[in-house]
């Protein structure tokens, strides 16, 4: 059983499979040296989502020697590593689950013709997603490219089967652990250092995400509502897990999917959880959208290259305090709200005139939740090149944003300190207050706090005219 984006023991699709087929089943997980090597060369060696991968290893291993078994841990090319480790442990396949970026898709092509050719198989399954590829499609069978009538056909195709639980524990006796026993490598040993997760309090593992997952229930009714107010507790948290498999998607959409037909909050949450599923057939069939954009006359745009700008907005330095309050969040926490993603993705492209593909990829380095699939989906949206992406036209006002989602600036003074004592209706455009007022406040336009590096209105015109090559086409 080769683990990836699946770190549990429960509910897990290939696992199952795996040990009601063999005799005998050892466990692997590689540290993939062509992703972690890339990491590396940017300076990551702190990187959060290593540290979330080995501290959740570390759970799972621990609960395959409660069951037997133990996890066999390598750190190198996976390709390799996976078709070596098969020979050595002398098996007949290697059941792993699906995984649907091109990185992935190429690997584990070139995995199966591997092991084919020396008589061994690799199974894989669906388990990341309800519904995954050619699925859900229109009447015509092709893959949909807007969100609500796939939304409408996700909803219609669902039966108990495609929610249905893996059982694992009862199948557990063929669990073997490896010939040669070996304790999963240190952060170190593969070039890496710990992180400030416990700083942050970051859940980690299948039991993090259970916990998380336990208190989001409770809470789940008032989603609809709370949900895009960073200031309070509204969001499930569950991001991570999702991303990697320490939470099984089909119990979260059975729980949504149950409690949908009363419970407002449930039902728009679970619209959250289809539109993983809608990115993912969207980068299976449209896997040009990882460098492009998915409306292929967006890319007549262009963009200006300012990187005092993108430095700018990279380091919370915009003179927007939402913008910069939650540029400050993803940078110190690995984190970031999603009404916050649209806003800070819109000030870049729509604001600030500069390329989403610049903004995606410092995401990416950023977040400790990243998803290929769902951040570039989320870029091109906002950006309007993607598919079911909002109008050009609709550009956010980043003053209008932080009065309706911060109204309080609680948000903005957790991250921005200097502006703590501001009023309520001050704090969303501080660059607007008299002199005195910015020096009984302590925060002094262009010395305490920057002063806008653009004018909205201003920079809302020159958008109009820059996408004006999408109207005319």
């Amino acid at each position: 059983m080769w683990f990836r984006r699946d770190l549990r023991l429960d509910d897990n699709a290939a696992l199952h499979h795996a040990l009601k087929s063999a005799r005998r089943v050892y466990c692997a997980f590689v540290f993939d040296r062509a992703i972690l090597d890339e990491l590396l060369a940017a300076g990551l060696r702190h990187d959060r989502r290593v540290d979330f991968i080995h501290r959740s290893l570390r759970e799972l291993d621990a609960e395959l020697r409660a069951c037997g078994g133990a996890l066999i841990v390598r750190h190198g090319f996976a390709a390799d590593e996976i078709v070596r480790l098969a020979g050595e442990l002398r098996v007949d396949a290697v059941f792993t689950n699906h995984d649907y970026e091109p990185y992935a898709v190429e690997r584990d092509s070139a995995v199966a013709a591997r092991l084919a050719a020396v008589g061994r198989k690799l199974h894989t399954f669906k388990d990341q997603v309800i519904f995954e590829r050619d699925e859900v499609l229109t009447g015509a069978g092709r893959p949909f490219s807007v969100f609500t009538p796939y939304k409408n056909a996700w909803l219609k195709a669902l039966t108990p089967f495609y929610l249905r639980s893996y059982e694992v524990r009862r199948h557990v006796s063929a669990l073997a652990p490896p010939p040669v026993p070996a304790a999963l490598p240190m952060l170190e040993d593969i070039g890496f250092a710990p992180t400030d997760l416990d700083e942050l309090k970051v859940a980690t593992g299948a039991s993090g995400g259970r916990r998380l997952f336990e208190e989001f229930t409770s809470r789940i009714d008032r989603y609809a509502q709370a949900r895009d107010y960073p200031a309070v507790r509204g969001p499930s948290y569950l991001s991570v897990h999702l991303r990697f498999g320490t939470v099984s998607i089909r119990e979260l959409a059975r729980f949504a999917h149950e409690r949908a037909a009363t419970s407002p909050g449930a039902a728009t949450w679970l619209s959250e959880l289809i539109w993983r599923d809608f990115y993912q057939q969207i980068l299976h069939h449209h896997p040009q959208v990882v460098t492009r954009s998915f409306k292929p006359e967006y890319d007549r745009i262009q963009w200006d290259d300012a990187p005092e700008l993108f430095a700018a907005w990279c380091e919370g330095r915009t003179g927007y305090p939402l913008v910069d309050a939650a540029m400050a969040q993803i940078n110190r926490t690995g984190y970031m709200h999603n009404r916050l993603r649209m806003v800070t993705a819109s000030f870049l492209t729509k604001d600030l005139g500069i390329d989403w593909r610049r903004g995606e990829r410092y995401f990416a380095r950023r977040l400790i939740d990243y998803d290929l699939a769902a951040n570039n989906g989320g870029w091109q949206w906002a950006a309007s090149s993607g598919c079911d992406a909002q109008p050009y036209f609709r550009i956010f006002n980043p003053v209008a944003q932080s009065e309706k989602f911060d109204p309080e600036g609680k948000f903005i003074r957790r991250y921005l300190p200097q502006l703590a004592h501001l009023s309520a209706q001050e704090i969303h455009a501080p660059w607007l207050l008299p002199p005195l007022r910015q020096r009984e406040a302590g925060c002094v336009i262009g010395a305490d706090y920057p002063a806008p590096v653009v004018d909205h209105a201003q920079a809302r015109q020159r958008t109009l005219a820059r996408y004006a090559v999408v109207k005319s086409r």
